[in-house]
């Protein structure tokens, strides 16, 4: 059985060894199991070997979120990466059990691992609860949504330049969901923007620039019509920059922005955003790439908490028919072992990934092919080895 410590679960196993086969350091970092040969069974002694393996919740959520999220753990696993999965149920289901789409046990298990791995979650248009992903990500108190976007070997699509990353503020906004109706046929919602929270996602896009080697940070706005709310925003933003002088630091109106990045995406780096601006920016930017099935994300929070999903929906079309298209939550899973230190894993997911894409022969149907989920991650499984 595993000791649980933090996030990690603790394992011992016994090694025989000789004088020349002798583990150098018998505890392993986190995830990573004891190399082949170090352990000779013929041998003389016997010592423990201490292992890690992570603890990460896993939401497979609805639709082709079961599907796309076993193939994403398959691919961790084949990686060679030790993980205990704790699989949590969230979604449509859980609303008629709990009344909630996120039962609490959810929210208390992303909290104990502070690292979760999740599929995407339908959300009723115009009526029905609320979203399950919002929800996720306020209680959890998920604040930076990121988003990469870049131009994938293989890929048909317009640009062969893309490389910039979407830093979105996660937690107020429009997104605030507080609407209420002034008099019959006058809806009024509120736009929620705090010093707070845009300083907070304004320190974290000019990090993430600094640790990644990034070069520009772009703030995106509507100022010139929202002069309080967007102005708070500019505000913050500019606080930002003074401080990390090292990273260029531009603003832009979010309509020129969407024409910018349809006429040179090469330009834009980092790109940091309210919540509505991030959340129709990043679909665009997947666009330019290739598609939602290729696009994958991060919710960061404090103390470590952080959940990997892709962009995409649940298509129920073809959900339980073999037929969707994995990658982009595989690529979140890559997201998730960079931040767990996993960097090698993570590195040779990505590089299987674009092996596949650039060879072609086993791409699902939203990518030209005639694969299957199970065809397309057997090929990223085979390129891992």
């Amino acid at each position: 059985m595993p000791h649980i410590i933090g996030r990690y679960a603790l394992f011992y196993t016994e090694c025989h060894y000789n004088s020349t086969t002798r583990p150098v350091n018998p505890v392993r970092p986190a995830g990573k199991l004891p190399p082949h040969g170090e352990c000779n069974s013929n041998t003389q002694h016997t010592e423990s070997i201490l292992f890690m393996s992570h603890l990460i919740t896993l939401i497979p959520g609805d639709g082709i979120g079961p599907e796309v999220t076993e193939a994403a753990v398959r691919v961790v696993e084949a990686a060679g990466v030790s993980c205990i999965w704790e699989k949590m149920d969230a979604g449509a289901d859980m609303v008629n059990k709990y009344g909630t789409p996120v039962p609490d046990e959810v929210i208390n298990s992303v909290i104990k691992n502070r690292v979760a791995l999740k599929g995407p979650i339908a959300t009723p248009i115009g009526t029905g609860f609320s979203s399950a992903n919002v929800t996720l990500r306020k209680r959890l108190n998920l604040f930076a949504n990121v988003r990469p976007a870049k131009t994938l070997p293989g890929v048909k699509s317009r640009y062969d330049n893309v490389d910039l990353v979407i830093v979105r503020e996660n937690s107020e906004d429009l997104y605030s969901g507080l609407e209420h109706i002034v008099v019959p046929g006058v809806v009024e919602s509120l736009k929620i923007i705090s010093e707070t929270a845009c300083l907070r996602i304004g320190k974290y896009a000019f990090d993430y620039a600094l640790r990644n080697k990034r070069k520009k940070v772009t703030a995106v706005h509507k100022a010139n019509i929202m002069k309080l709310a967007d102005g708070l925003f500019l505000d913050c933003m500019r606080r930002a920059a003074r401080d990390c002088p090292e990273i260029q630091y531009e603003e832009m109106i979010v309509d020129a922005t969407c024409m910018n990045m349809v006429m040179h995406p090469e330009r834009f780096d980092v790109m940091v955003m309210e919540n509505l601006y991030g959340d129709i920016l990043s679909d665009l930017a997947s666009g330019l790439v290739g598609g939602l099935g290729l696009t994958a994300s991060s919710n960061m929070g404090d103390h470590g908490v952080a959940m990997f999903e892709a962009v995409h929906g649940s298509a129920p079309d073809i959900a339980g028919r073999n037929l969707a298209n994995p990658i982009a939550v595989i690529l979140s899973a890559a997201l998730m072992l960079q931040h767990l230190e996993e960097t090698e894993a993570a590195q040779n997911v990505q590089q299987a990934v674009e092996k596949v894409l650039f060879e072609g022969k086993h791409l699902t149907g939203d990518l030209g092919g005639k694969a299957t989920t199970n065809e397309i991650t057997d090929a990223i499984i085979r390129a891992l080895q």
